[in-house]
């Protein structure tokens, strides 16, 4: 069995999972999350707690417990606390405004960039260089947070661009002749 798979999800109070025919539902305090499950993962309620168990002996399977145990935690974790990334702008100009569903970017373009923002998904701006991206479905944040950063990801040799807030950039030492 995966190692990952052993440890039962705790489900705090005002959490509800629905575990429908191949469809997994849960409902907290900040939204609701659904998701396809894998026909080769059986999870099971038990009081307050949630266990994902292989069904059969093969090594997908297995495999297959363990990512659905990591996803339904996450899901738990998103309705009840919520996932958020930090983004910095580093470089003379570069700025970043929120208005609404819309983040709208400076980054040394000679046009602004403006991105959208998906259902589910809240954008803020604490200053003019930090990005604030939230949301409840954990891959959805990362991949939007993913997106704004490939506008300008940061090059070697300044560093400018935009990076995740605790990202380390490694500079190249430049060219002497």
């Amino acid at each position: 069995m995966s190692r990952i798979a052993k440890f039962p999800i705790p489900l705090p109070k005002g959490v509800e999972v629905n575990l429908d025919s191949g469809q997994i539902s849960v409902k907290g305090p900040l939204g609701t999350i659904a998701r396809a499950a894998d026909p080769n993962v059986a999870l099971e309620k038990s009081g307050e707690t949630l266990v994902c168990k292989a069904l059969g002996n093969s090594r997908h399977a297995n495999a297959m417990s363990g990512t659905m145990r990591a996803l339904v935690a996450n899901m738990v974790t998103g309705v009840t606390k919520g996932f958020e990334k930090r983004l910095a702008l580093v470089g003379v100009g570069f700025r970043a405004q929120a208005q609404g569903d819309k983040l709208n970017l400076s980054l040394g373009y000679s046009h602004p960039v403006v991105h959208l923002m998906p259902k589910g998904i809240k954008v803020a701006t604490p200053t003019q260089t930090e990005i604030v991206i939230t949301g409840i479905d954990r891959q959805l944040v990362g991949q939007v947070a993913a997106e704004v950063r490939a506008h300008r990801s940061p090059e070697p040799y300044k560093g400018k661009g935009v990076r995740y807030a605790n990202e380390v950039i490694v500079l190249k030492e430049t060219k002497k002749k």
